[in-house]
């Protein structure tokens, strides 16, 4: 049971990442703090129907057995949204550098422009 439960968690943390990383998607630059992912109502109801199936594949016995992995507890699903949740971090940092870039390369375009 230890390497289905393993197996189990692994998948689930994967599977929530990519979802994660999706969101943040929405926006090269911008937060996902600052824009809502609401903008885009397709990419929500494709996350939603990935962790629903996920969902599926762990809790409906047939699919858990074909799959060869185990249903989560509560507990279980925090600690696959602790070890999902840093790509959210993680990306909000990468977009604040990728945003201070890009302005100062606005900044030194438009001096250039000016400057000529």
């Amino acid at each position: 049971m230890g390497k289905v439960k393993a197996s189990t968690l692994s998948l689930s943390v994967l599977v929530v990442i990519e979802m994660l990383n999706a969101l943040n998607a929405i926006s090269e630059d911008n937060s996902l703090l600052e824009q809502s992912p609401f903008i885009n109502p397709w990419l929500l109801a494709a996350v939603s129907s990935s962790i629903l199936l996920h969902c599926m594949i762990l809790y409906v016995p047939l699919f858990a057995t074909i799959f060869s992995i185990a249903p989560l507890t509560l507990h279980e699903w925090g600690l696959v949204m602790a070890f999902s949740s840093p790509v959210l971090l993680i990306d909000e940092i990468l977009k604040v550098f990728s945003r201070a870039f890009n302005a100062a390369e606005l900044r030194e375009r438009l001096a250039r422009k000016k400057n000529a």
